[in-house]
């Protein structure tokens, strides 16, 4: 069953409120740390596979534009499944994104994280 409920970030999981929290700050060791060894990252339709990839897709995403962060929502979809909503404003086309990252947790790391434009 499914529950959406909007959650403040300090009843997120820990791996997914501390790799967000290095994430956002552009802290690519400490997020890597909070993955799964061979954890997968979709972003925008391009995939991430193991550790090198992932680090390195942590390290550069969005590396050529200034932006802030602000998590706008949050809800679990099970024990293993979380959304969380952020929005991004900066240099980047546009300006303005607002994006899901969906995790699928495995033994209290992440194991797979999907950034996805969200819905309107």
């Amino acid at each position: 069953m499914t529950q959406h409920t909007d959650l403040p970030s300090d009843l997120l999981p820990p791996a997914v409120r501390q790799f967000l929290g290095a994430h956002i700050v552009r802290d690519a060791d400490t997020a890597s740390s909070f993955l799964a060894e061979d954890a997968v990252i979709v972003d925008q339709d391009e995939t991430f596979r193991g550790r090198e990839e992932t680090d390195a897709f942590l390290r550069d995403a969005g590396s050529e534009f200034e932006y802030t962060t602000e998590q706008i929502g949050a809800h679990r979809v099970d024990d293993t499944h979380w959304v969380v909503t952020v929005r991004l404003e900066g240099t980047f086309p546009g300006g303005v994104a607002e994006l899901d990252y969906r995790f699928a947790l495995r033994d209290g790391l992440v194991a797979e994280l999907v950034i996805a434009n969200h819905p309107a």
